[in-house]
């Protein structure tokens, strides 16, 4: 598109607040592990997750043939670990204890939540894929910590100490549910 500023573009993208999540699985190549802020919720009923992934991504055949994903919501001191996840190539595995899901999926440590998924649908999103996956189990941990945010190309943490009270009926609305 003539005069379209994608860096800019991005940059007003980069206005909306995200969490960060690690997206892996294990394949017959082995562990795989991506940093992404794409999860979204889609429906409860079927309970169903997306996450998108650059087709330029390293590894991406293995994604797309991947029978199973594991999607690790961290918390907010885990900036290093999304780093880790966000770099192409190199063993992001090392020095990590990896435990396992129910599903296959590596278990990353220190998580705030978790999603065990299967695949539901791929859609064509531009430069990206859309992942979309239907969630078999989850876990989340109770505590103090709160999530790991990504706003304006920088990590940020919400202020646990100042909430704004919101009525059920606008939290349904929101969740467009």
């Amino acid at each position: 598109m003539a005069g379209f500023d994608s860096r800019a573009f991005r940059d007003a993208l980069g206005s909306f607040a995200t969490g960060v999540a690690i997206i892996t699985s294990e394949t017959a190549q082995g562990r795989i592990g991506a940093t992404v802020s794409s999860f979204n919720s889609v429906s409860l009923d079927p309970p169903l997750i997306l996450f998108s992934l650059a087709r330029s991504a390293f590894g991406i055949t293995h994604w797309r043939a991947a029978a199973h994903y594991g999607v690790v919501i961290l918390p907010d001191d885990q900036s290093d670990m999304s780093n880790k996840f966000a770099r192409s190539g190199g063993d992001k595995w090392s020095d990590l204890p990896v435990q396992r899901m129910n599903n296959g999926s590596p278990l990353l440590p220190d998580w705030l939540a978790y999603f065990e998924c299967e695949p539901y649908a791929n859609y064509d999103g531009g430069d990206h894929d859309i992942f979309v996956c239907r969630v078999s189990r989850f876990e989340t941990r109770k505590g103090a910590e709160g999530p790991l945010v990504f706003f304006r190309g920088r990590y940020a943490a919400l202020d646990r100490g100042s909430s704004v009270p919101t009525s059920p009926e606008i939290d349904f609305a929101l969740h467009g549910w």
